[in-house]
C-alpha cells in the first residue's frame, strides 16, 4: 500500500516536473528602440506570461530602425520554423514598409494576434508658448516648415496623424516637417529638450511626463474627451486615428505551432497582471487571432497605403 502511494506520488512530481519543462522559454524580438509602444507592449505582454508561469523565460532583442523593417529582416532571416520566436508590430510598420519600400514586409511572418488599439496624443514641453492646439495650429498655418512633429517613424501612425491634421486645416500635408525618432525615450528627451515643437505618439508613451507637468497634451486622437485632454474633434478639427499593435511568430510555422503561439498569447491576455497594464496604459484590448489578423493585416495594408498616398508622404 505504501509502494503504491509512494510510486504515484512520484508519478505526479514526474508529470509536474514535465509540464514545468514543457513551459516554452521565448525569444522576443522589438523591432524598436526601448522606451516606445512596441517595447512597452513586448515586455508587459511577456511580464504577463511570466506571471502566470505560462513561460519560463523571455529573451528581449531590442533592434529599432526604418520603421521597424530593420528588426523584421532580422527576425525574418534568424527565426524561420521556429516556434519559441515571435515579434512585436503594428499598424507603424505597415505604414514603414509602403514608404521606404522595404524588401521585406509582414506577409512572410506569421500572424498571431492583434493586442491593442491606441489613441494618439499631441503635447508640448511644458515651457511651450502654445498653450492649446489653436496656438499650434495658427503658427502651423503661418509657417508650416517651423512647426516641427516629433514621432515614431515616417510613414507610422504619428506621421499619418500629423499629415491628417495638416489636410483637416488647410495645409499641404507635404510640408509637414516631420522628425522620426527610434524608440520613445529618443523622442521624450526631444521634446522636453524643446527640439522639436510638438510630439506625437501613443497616450501611454507620455502619460507619466504629462501626469508630472513636464508635458502639456494640446490633443488627442480619440472620438471624445479622455482624462480630461480635449480630442482634435471637440477642437474643431475633424481627425480620429487609433494605433493598433500586435504580435508574429517567425516563418513557417505549421498550423499547430501557430494555434500554441496563439493559445499562449490569449492565456496571457487574460491575466489579471494584462488587465491592469491595458488599464494604466490606457489601451484598448482589440484581441484578434490566426486568419481573421491575417484578414485584418491585408486590409489596414490597402487602408495605410491608400492614407499615405492621398497625404502626399510618398518621397
Amino acid at each position: 500500500m505504501i509502494k503504491n502511494l509512494l510510486r504515484h506520488a512520484v508519478a505526479a512530481l514526474a508529470i509536474s516536473a514535465g509540464a514545468a519543462l514543457a513551459q516554452p522559454s521565448l525569444k522576443m524580438m522589438i523591432p524598436a528602440n526601448p522606451g516606445g509602444g512596441w517595447d512597452q507592449t513586448g515586455r508587459n505582454l511577456a511580464a504577463a506570461m511570466q506571471s502566470a508561469k505560462l513561460v519560463s523565460g523571455v529573451q528581449f532583442d531590442n533592434k529599432g530602425g526604418a520603421g521597424g523593417t530593420i528588426g523584421l529582416a532580422q527576425f525574418i532571416n534568424a527565426s524561420k520554423g521556429d516556434p519559441n520566436a515571435v515579434m512585436i508590430g503594428g499598424m507603424v510598420m505597415v505604414g514603414g514598409i509602403i514608404l521606404g519600400k522595404s524588401p521585406v514586409n509582414l506577409t512572410q511572418v506569421t500572424p498571431i494576434a492583434r493586442l491593442t488599439s491606441e489613441w494618439e496624443i499631441l503635447v508640448v514641453p511644458a515651457a511651450s508658448p502654445l498653450k492649446s492646439m489653436a496656438d499650434l495650429v495658427r503658427v502651423f498655418k503661418e509657417n508650416p516648415g517651423k512647426v516641427s512633429w516629433g514621432g515614431g517613424s515616417a510613414g507610422g501612425t504619428d506621421h499619418i496623424l500629423a499629415g491628417l491634421i495638416a489636410r483637416a486645416v488647410g495645409v499641404e500635408p507635404a510640408r509637414v516637417n516631420y522628425v522620426p525618432f527610434k524608440g520613445g525615450g529618443e523622442a521624450v528627451a526631444a521634446i522636453l529638450g524643446g527640439h522639436v515643437t510638438v510630439g506625437v505618439s501613443g497616450i501611454g508613451e507620455f502619460a507619466e511626463q504629462v501626469k508630472a507637468g513636464k508635458m502639456r497634451a494640446l490633443a488627442q486622437s480619440g472620438p471624445a474627451r479622455i482624462d480630461n485632454i480635449p480630442s482634435l474633434k471637440e477642437q474643431g478639427i475633424d481627425v480620429e486615428l487609433g494605433n493598433w499593435r500586435g504580435i508574429f511568430g517567425a516563418p513557417g510555422l505549421s498550423p499547430a505551432q501557430r494555434d500554441g503561439l496563439v493559445k499562449l498569447v490569449r492565456d496571457a491576455t487574460e491575466t489579471p497582471a494584462w488587465k491592469a497594464t491595458l488599464e494604466k496604459m490606457g489601451w484598448t484590448p482589440v484581441f484578434l487571432a490566426g486568419d481573421d489578423y491575417r484578414k485584418f493585416l491585408d486590409e489596414d495594408t490597402r487602408r495605410v497605403g491608400a492614407i499615405i498616398e492621398s497625404l502626399g508622404l510618398k518621397k
